[in-house]
C-alpha cells in the first residue's frame, strides 16, 4: 500500500508533538502534505511556532506549516496552559524555529489541497479544536465529498469529560465547529478519552524512550515528564495519557484499536453539558451512525510502535 496522504491540524501541546513526530517518522505509511495550526492548547502564535519547532526537531524542515484560525467560530478561546505550560511545549529546552511559516492561511491550504488532489485521497487528522476543519467545510462545501476520512482526537463517552464534567477539551473549545464536522457526512474515526486514557506513559515506557539515546526521544521523554505531572495528580493514574498520537498510530496500525460505528452528536446549547459528545454507544436511538468511535486499544503495542518510530528520527 502506498503511504496515506494526510493533513495534520494541530495545537501543540506535548501530545500533539508526539503525534506529529510519529507521522514524520513513518514515511512508508504516512505522507504529510502539510500541517495547519489552530488555537487550542495555547493561542495561535504559539501553536504555529510549536508546530515548526517539532518539525525542526524531527529534521523535517520541508514540511509546510500554516497558521489557521486564531479563535473558535462563535466563542471566546479557552486554552490549557495549566496542562501544557505557558509555551505549550514546556519540558525540554528547544530552539526557536528557523523554518518559515507559510503565507497562505491554513484553511485556504486545506481547501486548495482537497480541490487539487484526486478526490478521496486526502485524510484530515485534527488533533485539536475543529475550527480549521469546520471553517473549510463552511467556506467550501464542495470539498466534503473529496475527503477520504477524518481521523480525530476528541470527545468521550465512558470517560465523560476532562475540561468540564461532561466535555473533552478539543470539542468543548469549539463545539459549533465539532457540530459541523460530525454532520458533514464525511467518514469519521474518533479517538476519544475512552481510548487515550488507556495509553498511559508509565515510568517503564518513558525509560524505553530515553534508552533510544536520540535527541528526539530525549525531548519527547522530557515533554512527557512535564506533561504527566498534571494528569497523574488529577487522575491518580500510573502515568499521563498520550491522547493525540493515537490518531497517527491508527493510520499506521489500525489493528491496535477497536470500536463501534455509532451516532455521535455534539451538545451546543446547554451550559451544563456544552461540548459533550453524545455517543449512542448502546444503539438506543434511531439516529444513523456517523462515526467509528473507538473504545479500546493495545496500549503496549501503541508504545512499542511510538518508541520504534521516534528512534528513527
Amino acid at each position: 500500500m502506498p503511504p496515506r496522504d494526510i493533513i495534520i491540524d494541530t495545537d501543540p501541546g506535548q501530545d500533539d508533538a508526539a503525534a506529529i513526530l510519529l507521522a514524520l517518522a513513518s514515511p512508508e505509511d504516512i505522507n504529510v502534505l502539510g500541517i495547519t495550526a489552530v488555537a487550542g492548547n495555547v493561542p495561535l502564535p504559539l501553536t504555529q511556532k510549536n508546530t515548526r519547532i517539532v518539525c525542526e526537531l524531527a529534521g523535517k524542515v520541508d514540511v509546510p506549516v500554516f497558521a489557521g484560525c486564531d479563535a473558535p467560530m462563535a466563542r471566546a478561546l479557552v486554552t490549557a496552559e495549566h496542562v501544557h505550560g505557558k509555551t505549550g511545549l514546556d519540558g525540554p529546552t528547544l530552539p526557536d524555529p528557523v523554518m518559515p511559516l507559510q503565507d497562505q492561511h491554513g484553511v485556504d491550504f486545506i481547501i486548495e489541497t482537497l480541490r487539487t488532489r484526486p478526490s478521496g485521497t486526502v485524510t484530515l487528522c485534527p488533533l485539536g479544536p475543529l475550527t480549521n476543519i469546520a471553517t473549510a467545510l463552511q467556506r467550501a462545501p464542495d470539498v466534503a465529498e473529496r475527503v477520504k476520512e477524518i481521523v480525530l482526537m476528541g470527545g468521550a463517552y465512558f470517560e465523560v469529560g476532562n475540561i468540564t464534567p461532561a466535555a473533552e477539551f478539543n470539542i468543548y473549545v469549539d463545539p459549533e465547529a465539532a457540530d459541523i464536522v460530525f454532520k458533514s457526512g464525511i467518514k469519521i474515526t474518533v479517538m476519544p478519552l475512552d481510548v487515550t486514557h488507556k495509553v498511559l506513559v508509565t515510568p517503564a515506557r518513558v525509560q524505553a524512550l530515553r534508552e533510544c539515546g536520540t535527541p528526539v526521544c530525549d525531548a519527547m521523554a522530557d515533554m512527557i515528564d512535564f506533561f504527566e505531572r498534571f494528569d497523574t495528580d488529577k487522575y491518580g493514574s500510573a502515568g499521563a495519557p498520550l491522547h493525540d498520537p493515537c490518531v497517527t498510530a491508527y493510520l499506521i496500525r489500525p489493528d491496535l484499536f477497536t470500536g463501534r460505528q455509532i451516532n455521535v452528536e455534539i451538545e451546543v446549547q446547554s451550559h451544563l453539558t456544552l461540548g459533550m459528545t453524545v455517543a449512542d454507544w448502546w444503539g438506543v436511538t434511531d439516529r444513523a451512525p456517523n462515526a467509528m468511535f473507538m473504545g479500546d486499544v493495545d496500549a503496549q503495542g501503541f508504545f512499542d510502535l511510538l518508541t520504534e518510530r521516534l528512534a528513527r528520527l
